[in-house]
Parts: C-alpha cells; sequence; structure tokens
C-alpha cells in the first residue's frame, strides 16, 4: 500500500526530476553564463573577481562566500516595513534575540523590566554599539525605530503601541495600550534604523549596527555583503559574502557547478549527491495546512469578494478530512521523508497543546462521522449528499508552487474514499486573494510568535488581509486567545494559547471546530559545502528571509 500511495503521490516529482535530467546540460550553462556574468558585474570591476562569485570562487577563496539560499526581498531592507522578521535582520540589530535552542537572550539590551500591569516595559541597551557609519546608536534610535514602524502601516503589527520615548541615552520605555505577552517578540524580530540616516533610500541602501553591511545590491541578480568594522558582537570569519537570488533548479545547478557555498533545494533533490557537498535538512515551523471556508456561502466582502462555502461549512467535512488524511505518507512521497506530520499551526513550540495529535489515516472513523452527520450517498455516484447538496468542492494552491501542488493533489486522492469530491486548481496569488473566502486555500505559515495563532483565528480577523480568510469565529477560543495575549506571565500565556487549541471540549483544532487541516512541517534543505561548518542549525520559521544566516557569525572553514 504505501509502494502504491508512493506511485501516485510521488508522481509529479518524478517528473519534475525526469524533465531536471533532461535540461541539465542547457540549465547549467545558463547558470554558468549566470555566474561569469555576475563575476563581471561586482563592485571592483577588476579581474580578481572580488565583485561577484566568479567560477570556482567557492572552493578558492577560503575567507568568502557565495549563497543560493532564497529569493530576493522586493521591499527592501528596512526592518520598518518588514525586513528580518523571518530569521535574522543581517544588517541590523534587535534589542533582544534567539539563541541556537531559540531561547531569548540579550543582544543591544543589557536589561529590560515589564511593568505588574504589563503596560510598561523598559530597557537599557549596550553603550559599545554603533552603526556601520560609525555613529552610536542610542535609545532615541530605538525610540525612532518603533514610532516609525508604527506609523508605517506595513506588517510590522505595532497596534499595542501606545507610545515609545528615550528616557536617557541608553534607556528606552515602551508604553503598551494593553498588555500583551506577545510583545516580547517585536523586541526579538524589529531591527533598529538609525535616525539620522533613515530615508527615502535606505531600503535599498540600509545603515545598521549588524554583523553585515551591503555593499552592493544588482537587483534580479545579486547582493554583495562585507563585515560591519563597528559591530559589537564576535567578528564573522568571512571578509564577503555574496548572495546569488537564482531560480530552485538554478541553485541546484550552480550547486552541481561547484559555484555557491550553500544552496537551499526543494524537496525533489534531497536525494540527489553533489561532489563536495553535504545535505542539511533543517527542521521548521514552516507548515502548509488547508483553510476552510467556516461559514455558508451568501455574503460578500466590501469590495465584492464572495464569503463562505456550504460544504465547508459543515463541521463535520471539516473534520473527516482532518481524520482521513494520511499525514506521514504526505512527508514521506511529497516531501521525500524531508519533514513531518503537522496538525496545529505550532506543533512542538512552547505554547503548542500535544493532546491535538490525531491518528492519522482514520478513514473509518472519518466515514462514521460524515453518516452521523447525515452525508450520504443516495444516487450511488460515489459524492456524499445532504439535503440535495453534494460533498464537492474547489482546493486551490498557488500554481508557482510544485510542493503545495503535490500536496493538493495528494489530498485529494486520500480523501476521494470517504465521498468526498475535490477539485484542485493552481491560481496565481492576485486570485487566490480574491476566492479565499470562499474556497479551501493551501496556505504555509509557522512562526516563532504565539501571534500569529490569535491572527489566524481570533474572529476580530475575519477577512484582514490574509489572516483568518475562512471567517472562522468561536467565542470561547476568542476567549482563551484574548487571556493569552493579555497574561503578563509566559507560562500563564502558553496554558491560555493550548486551551483555544483544545480545552476537552472545543478549540481551534481538529479535534475542536477543524477550521484547517495542517497536513506537514517541511524541512528546510540545504546542500552545505563540506569544509563550511554552519554551527547549530536553529528550528526555523516559514519560508521567507533566510533564516540559515541567523547565526552567520559562528560560520567557518573546517
Amino acid at each position: 500500500m504505501q509502494d502504491s500511495r508512493q506511485s501516485r503521490w510521488g508522481r509529479a516529482g518524478v517528473k519534475r526530476s525526469r524533465r531536471w535530467a533532461a535540461a541539465g546540460p542547457v540549465l547549467l550553462m545558463a547558470v554558468l553564463a549566470l555566474v561569469l556574468l555576475l563575476a563581471g558585474c561586482g563592485s571592483s570591476g577588476q579581474p580578481d573577481g572580488k565583485g561577484g562569485p566568479g567560477e570556482g570562487q567557492a572552493a578558492a577563496k577560503p575567507d568568502e562566500l557565495v549563497l543560493a539560499i532564497g529569493g530576493e526581498p522586493d521591499a527592501g531592507f528596512d526592518p520598518t516595513t518588514g525586513w528580518g522578521r523571518y530569521g535574522s535582520p543581517l544588517f541590523q540589530s534587535t534589542l533582544l534575540t534567539r539563541d541556537n535552542d531559540l531561547n531569548i537572550v540579550k543582544d543591544l539590551a543589557t536589561d529590560y523590566q515589564v511593568s505588574p500591569d504589563g503596560l510598561t516595559w523598559t530597557v537599557k541597551i549596550r553603550n559599545d554599539a554603533r552603526f556601520s557609519d560609525g555613529k552610536p546608536l542610542t535609545a532615541a534610535d530605538v525610540a525612532y525605530t518603533y514610532a516609525t514602524a508604527a506609523k508605517s502601516g506595513s506588517v510590522v503589527d505595532l497596534n499595542v503601541l501606545a507610545g515609545v520615548q528615550a528616557l536617557d541615552e541608553h534607556t528606552v520605555q515602551f508604553k503598551l495600550k494593553q498588555a500583551q505577552s506577545t510583545f516580547i517578540n517585536l523586541l526579538i524580530t524589529l531591527g533598529i534604523v538609525p535616525k539620522h540616516a533613515h530615508g527615502g533610500d535606505y531600503a535599498k541602501n540600509p545603515v545598521g549596527s549588524g554583523p553585515y553591511k551591503l555593499v552592493q545590491w544588482d537587483k534580479g541578480q545579486q547582493l554583495i555583503v562585507e563585515p560591519n568594522p563597528y559591530y559589537y558582537g564576535p567578528k564573522p570569519a568571512f571578509k564577503k559574502v555574496t548572495f546569488l537570488f537564482l531560480s530552485e533548479d538554478a541553485a541546484f545547478a550552480a550547486a552541481k557547478a561547484g559555484q555557491v557555498d550553500v544552496a537551499a533545494v526543494p524537496h525533489m533533490f534531497v536525494k540527489q549527491t553533489v561532489p563536495g557537498m553535504r545535505l542539511v535538512a533543517v527542521q521548521s515551523v514552516d507548515n502548509r495546512g488547508i483553510m476552510f471556508p467556516t461559514v455558508p456561502s451568501g455574503q460578500k466582502t466590501k469590495d465584492g469578494r464572495p464569503v463562505g462555502n456550504d460544504v465547508t461549512a459543515d463541521p463535520a467535512i471539516r473534520r473527516a478530512i482532518n481524520l482521513a488524511v494520511d499525514r506521514q505518507t504526505l512527508v514521506n512521497t511529497v516531501l521525500e521523508g524531508q519533514g513531518r506530520p503537522a496538525y496545529t499551526v505550532c506543533d512542538n513550540l512552547p505554547w503548542w497543546n500535544p493532546q491535538t495529535e490525531l491518528k492519522d489515516a482514520d478513514v473509518e472513523g472519518a466515514k462514521k462521522v460524515l453518516a452521523a452527520a447525515g452525508w450520504q450517498d443516495k444516487d450511488g455516484d460515489g459524492v456524499l449528499e445532504k439535503g440535495g447538496l453534494k460533498a464537492r468542492f474547489t482546493l486551490v494552491y498557488p500554481a508557482s508552487d510544485s510542493t503545495r501542488q503535490s500536496l493538493a493533489m495528494a489530498v485529494r486522492d486520500m480523501i476521494k474514499p470517504l465521498g468526498i469530491d475535490i477539485t484542485v486548481e493552481g491560481k496565481s496569488w492576485d486570485d487566490i486573494k480574491q476566492l479565499m473566502h470562499a474556497n479551501a486555500v493551501l496556505f504555509g505559515w509557522g512562526s516563532h510568535d504565539p501571534l500569529e495563532m490569535y491572527n489566524l483565528f481570533h474572529s476580530k480577523n475575519r477577512g484582514v488581509e490574509w489572516f483568518n480568510p475562512g471567517f472562522y469565529s468561536n467565542p470561547t477560543v476568542d476567549k482563551y486567545l484574548d487571556q493569552a495575549l493579555q497574561a503578563t506571565d509566559p507560562a500563564q500565556a502558553n496554558q491560555y494559547w493550548q486551551l483555544a487549541q483544545w480545552d476537552g471540549r472545543t478549540g481551534l483544532s481538529a479535534l475542536g471546530d477543524a477550521p484547517w487541516a495542517w497536513l506537514v512541517n517541511i524541512n528546510h534543505c540545504y546542500f552545505v559545502r563540506e569544509n563550511l561548518d554552519t554551527g547549530k542549525n536553529r528550528i526555523e520559521p516559514h519560508g521567507h528571509g533566510w533564516p540559515i544566516t541567523a547565526n552567520i557569525v559562528e560560520w567557518k572553514r573546517k
């Protein structure tokens, strides 16, 4: 049975591998041409290749790195508009940070205190921090950063911030509108920008106090960085790091050609062998799951987008799908073993409720749930019906994502024996935004911040941007989420987060209302040069930014 499942659900990956084998020489030539082109586009313009990753450079220059580890940030490198939320901001420092075990530790901050009511946070900052232009970083810069981010209207959510001020050169104080346990995560993720140099082109030419400074950015091609000479922390071992912005196939080809030190690769390549490189599979909380519209059809948003789906509005449909999905098989086939089953948005994090882990592939249990809810195949066509409504709906995925396509197709096949007919369609993100309130969507989330759970499931976020697109609402869950957010003790907050998932009677997990069917947590896979030590890899968040570089100051040649 396992082999037959793999032959069906691994088919897309097999076809892609064959396409790679057929197109390999052509693609390899294209990558080599690109690499040679970039070598001539460097800042120095000299034939020694210092401006770009010339042929053989990755192996020939032990104090330089060439990385192909992810996409280019379209909005640039300004933390006040979102840069650095996933992983490290690289060019900037944060007040707090996480170590390789995800413990919260001090960075710019030397101490912080929270008032008993949770409304006042007072942070002391170090006196030896300087920006890459040599000017000192002070509390005024911290206050400016947070005030600017709060006014930016960007993805940086600082709505809870009532005010921020510098009490003296090295003390900053935050005033909150209400206690918020997750505010500490903003101290971890928001990089500090210089008040004196935060102009209109900052996102293209960032000045910061992080370990590296930007030297050159050729949009669509490469980014070159060098150590910040004023960085207060451990000095990086590498005098130059070049980031190449390559497609997944091109990154793999560059690895095969020996042109990069680290290449992020999709799961279809993980069983390939790359001479001189090893596969590094990093665990993540980067999950994939199916969001269901939880209300009946007939409504519309203010801008006219349809809301609701009569089939997925029935909790029995959603619970049955959660029971019947064989998550381990999805990991074994679609992910080539590089991942683990997912049951919530926060598996294995401190605020996860382990009771939410289901028995996988319980098809008989799923059939009983459907029968008890009145779903029957009365006309013998293989599709259940209830009151004249067929158990049929569309599952949408981003057409550019081959992994989500394979997951969607696999789930469709797994669910078909229940009598639920799922049509799988790939769409652009613009189309998905129009369709997501009325159709099931295969999304990806995953964060080191429990605020993500609040955003996805609290009823006040129904239809707000990409949050809670299924219009899920449960007053009991809302109460627990509010209590978690307002708690002043982290341990108490975690208890409320866990109760929101399942309190023994209701919850946002598959045991309760099942507004999502979480499928897998994916490993982030990299080919890494054998002589490069990347230290202890952290559990990574959702795959935006360059999270593997969070500990880049620890990287060294063996």
